[in-house]
């Protein structure tokens, strides 16, 4: 082992922060097991390394004994020890150097096997440490290549996998694409770490918020809930500690830009900001946005809740095969019936019949109102 080899082992401690007495260490281990491989060596042996000269020395250690010799590889008698070692003690450990003189050529390519060895693990374990801190966090990553509908993500210093599962329905990714997506997973394997990323996972949705939203960035506005059916839409419900701050129209951004960008990343999908109210009952009623709500009934001991809508707004309300109202129910936490204002008036008890109906066709004219201000504006 030269000169050349010890300067290298000193670069390689710099550059990929391996210690070089754990690389000594290695190469010390690797080349016992050289040793005894191809000199056909039972005994048992110490490979000294003199870490000034990077030069090689091979011991035999056997136990000093006062009986008869059983295995000589092993053991050695007192009186054979005491003519190289004067000091020599029953059970005490003789070293003899048996260094073979055509080690050196074993040894070079051991230790080189070993060195690269090690290198390929450290690598491994800090993309690993880098990597395992991201877990439930955003990355952006080159779209590679596709492995049986996994798509392969370059992130850089390695690559990570997007399943099926986790990819948005009907999404289509082109080679070289660049991507954003969410760290669902992070776990050692025997050929380094696999890093498993989601696109369809509700935490992407918040983590894209966080990038585009300077206010949630800071702790001003508060993502409160998420709930998502992706690809198609999804409702993000916010809250402001800074009463000056409307959540809302952070969110949104000014032209909608912010909203925007995050809409073009998930392809189109439909996001809907709701402001978080305390109130259950305001809250039902702003998560079933874009209808507009009547009144809302709730039963804290079930956790159910009635909103009555306008009967033209009954399918608005509901959205298509059921989804408005599947993701207002996630993200408020409330299970949530839907009835028509005809059908609540039908249902309800006679002697609150006449004050219902005055309080409900009044909130309902309200609401027709404002939609034939909008149509008109």
């Amino acid at each position: 082992m030269n000169q050349d080899f010890l300067l290298a082992l000193e670069a390689i401690e710099k550059e990929k922060g391996i210690a070089k007495e754990t690389l000594f260490e290695a190469i010390e281990a690797a080349l016992i097991s050289a040793y005894k491989r191809n000199f056909s060596s039972a005994q048992n042996v110490r490979v000294n390394i003199i870490k000034e000269t990077g030069e090689i020395k091979v011991f035999s250690c056997q136990e000093v004994v006062d009986s008869d010799v059983i295995n000589p590889h092993q053991e050695i008698h007192l009186e054979e020890a005491k003519k190289t070692n004067p000091n020599a003690q029953l059970g005490d450990i003789v070293e003899f150097e048996v260094t073979p003189k055509n080690f050196g050529r074993i040894a070079a390519q051991t230790a080189k096997q070993v060195v690269i060895q090690r290198i390929r693990e450290a690598e491994r374990e800090l993309i690993y440490e880098d990597y395992i801190d991201k877990e439930d966090d955003i990355v952006t990553g080159i779209v590679q290549r596709f492995e049986q509908r996994n798509a392969i993500i370059n992130l850089g210093k390695t690559e990570s996998v997007l399943p099926p599962s986790e990819q948005i329905p009907g999404e289509v990714f082109e080679k070289g694409e660049r991507i954003k997506a969410y760290v669902l997973e992070v776990k050692k394997t025997t050929k380094g770490p696999q890093i498993l990323l989601s696109r369809s996972h509700p935490g992407l949705i918040k983590r894209l918020f966080e990038l585009e939203v300077p206010e949630i960035y800071n702790g001003i506005v508060e993502i409160k809930n998420v709930a998502r059916e992706p690809g198609n839409r999804s409702k993000i419900a916010v809250a402001s500690s800074n009463k000056d701050v409307d959540s809302v129209g952070a969110c949104v951004g000014p032209r909608g830009s912010r909203v925007q960008a995050i809409v073009n990343e998930l392809k189109g999908e439909k996001i809907d900001i709701i402001d978080w109210n305390e109130s259950p009952e305001v809250f039902i009623a702003s998560t079933l946005s874009p209808a507009k709500t009547i009144k809302v009934e709730i039963d804290e001991n079930n956790k159910s809740a009635v909103a009555v809508v306008p009967d033209y707004q009954l399918s608005l309300a509901i959205g298509k095969e059921g989804q408005n109202v599947r993701l207002a129910a996630k993200l408020s936490g409330w299970k949530i019936d839907i009835l028509s204002e005809s059908k609540y008036l039908e249902i309800h008890k006679p002697d609150d019949v006449e004050e219902e109906t005055a309080e409900i066709q009044e909130i309902s004219d309200t609401l027709t109102e404002d939609d034939e201000s909008t149509v008109n504006e």
